[in-house]
């Protein structure tokens, strides 16, 4: 089978309601399907699925009085296994276009009271860095050239330290 791309990707909250909110109405993604799956052993499940456009699409679940499930779970993965903060090993990134689209798409959610990153140059890519309501990192990036054989090699090729923030760990620079 031809690889078509992603489907969805599917994380949690502890809030739907204030998820919905911030991906309906900052990000501007419209949810497409919104379920509520009553559990036997009691509670339930609130399920949104958004479109995210080219027909993928980003759900979460909100598990509510789930037995054996805590009321409050925390959904920064990174902060959960001690990432450290120069490194967002569990994120996601959505496609930006290109540099306008990009730097467009970061004063508009600056306006919306988001704190965003400044625009990071990874040399093969520019991209910029936030988090939603429940911590998960987000990422807006495009491709900046195409690959080469080089960049399919693993190899050094910058070095980082954990006590000098990286650029896109910055969420306080608007």
């Amino acid at each position: 089978m031809k690889s078509k791309g992603w489907s969805h990707v599917g994380l949690g909250t502890w809030d739907i309601e204030r998820t919905r909110e911030f991906y309906e109405g900052v990000l501007g993604f419209k949810a497409v399907r919104c379920d509520i799956i009553k559990v036997k052993e009691g509670g339930e499940v609130h399920h949104v699925f958004f479109d995210t456009g080219r027909g993928q699409l980003l759900a979460f679940m909100e598990l509510r009085g789930v037995p054996g499930v805590p009321a409050r779970l925390d959904m920064n993965l990174n902060r959960v296994f001690s990432i450290p903060g120069a490194f967002h090993v569990y994120h996601f990134a959505l496609e930006a276009g290109d540099e306008a689209e990009l730097m467009a798409k970061r004063t508009e959610l600056i306006a919306k009271g988001v704190k965003v990153s400044p625009i990071v140059d990874h040399e093969w890519a520019k991209s910029i860095y936030f988090r939603d309501p429940n911590g998960v990192v987000i990422e807006y990036s495009f491709l900046t050239r195409e690959f080469t054989e080089d960049d399919g090699r693993i190899q050094a090729r910058f070095e980082v330290s954990l006590d000098d923030p990286l650029p896109w760990t910055d969420f306080r620079a608007q």
